[in-house]
């Protein structure tokens, strides 16, 4: 598995491993259909939606090295 880090976008996160689609809803980022998730990267969602890039981090590789 690949370490997911700061500049992957949403779309990279989700092409690595759909079942990450559920940390990210936990994290209030359900836009997986909108434009901005493909070009977005995980550092300008986290600012946009108010969450701690680098604790998102921290539980998406603990979830992607898990499944």
């Amino acid at each position: 598995m690949n370490k997911i880090t700061k500049d992957w976008t949403l779309g990279d996160v989700l092409t690595e491993n759909e079942d990450l689609a559920d940390i990210l809803m936990g994290f209030g980022m359900h836009c997986f259909s909108c434009p901005l998730s493909q070009m977005e990267t995980l550092e300008e969602a986290s600012e946009a939606h108010g969450v701690d890039v680098d604790f998102l981090l921290e539980k998406l590789n603990e979830a992607n090295n898990s499944l």
